[in-house]
C-alpha cells in the first residue's frame, strides 16, 4: 500500500505488464485486496476505513459502452465486500475518484493497477510518499518513490519520504504493541 498523508492506496495488482495486469483483475482479488486494504488500515487505527475504488475503463465503462469490467467483476466484488462489513464504494471513475479521496471523502483507494494510484500520489506528494506491506507479521515501511541511486553522491536527495517512512512504521509498531497488551507508549504523529 502506499501511504500519503493520511490517504492509503492499495492495489488489486502491482508490479506486472498492464497487459497481465488486466487478466488479473478479477472479483476474488478485487476481494483480497479490499479485505488487507481494511485489516491493514485497522492496524494503523481507522476504527472503519471509508475505501474508494477505482473504476478500470475510462468513465467507469460508461455502462458497457468503454468495457464491462465494471459491471461484471468490479461491482460485484464490492458489493461482496461491503455485505461483510467493509465499507467500500465504487467503482469510480479513475480520474476523479482521487479528487474525492484527497478531500477527505475517503481514506483509502483501491486501484486496479499500478500507475492508476502512483501518478495520483507522486504528482501531490513524492517527496512524503511511504509504502507499507500489508499483511506481514513484521511492520515494513520504505519510502514510495523508491531508492534514487541515480542521484547518489550528489548531495541532493531529499529525506522527506524516508522521515515519512520512519514515523509510520513507529506509529503501526506502537498500534500492534498496543494491541498486543504491550506498555503504553504515547505516540504523536509529528514526533521528531
Amino acid at each position: 500500500m502506499n501511504v500519503l498523508d493520511d490517504l492509503w492506496v492499495s492495489r488489486v495488482t502491482s508490479h506486472v505488464s498492464l497487459r497481465a495486469a488486466l487478466d488479473q483483475i478479477t472479483g476474488t482479488r478485487i476481494a483480497n485486496a479490499l479485505d488487507l486494504a481494511h485489516e491493514t488500515m485497522r492496524g494503523a487505527g481507522f476504527a472503519a476505513p471509508r475505501i474508494a475504488v477505482a473504476a478500470l475503463n475510462p468513465h467507469a465503462g460508461e455502462n458497457g459502452l468503454f468495457g464491462r469490467e465494471e459491471i461484471d467483476v468490479i461491482a460485484p466484488a464490492v458489493a461482496v465486500a461491503a455485505a461483510r462489513g467493509i465499507d467500500c464504494r465504487g467503482p469510480f471513475p479513475a480520474d476523479t475518484v482521487f479528487v474525492r479521496a484527497f478531500a477527505g471523502d475517503y481514506d483509502g483507494v483501491l486501484i486496479m493497477y499500478h500507475d492508476q494510484g502512483q501518478i495520483a500520489t507522486k504528482l501531490k506528494g513524492f517527496n512524503r510518499g511511504v509504502t507499507v506491506t500489508g499483511g506481514l507479521a513484521t511492520v515494513f515501511t520504505t519510502p514510495a518513490h523508491g531508492t534514487a541511486f541515480d542521484i547518489v553522491g550528489q548531495g541532493r536527495a531529499d529525506t522527506g519520504a524516508l522521515e515519512h517512512a520512519v514515523r509510520l512504521a513507529a506509529r503501526l509498531a506502537h498500534r500492534r504493541g498496543l494491541h498486543a497488551g504491550r506498555e503504553k507508549v504515547e505516540w504523536r504523529a509529528n514526533a521528531h
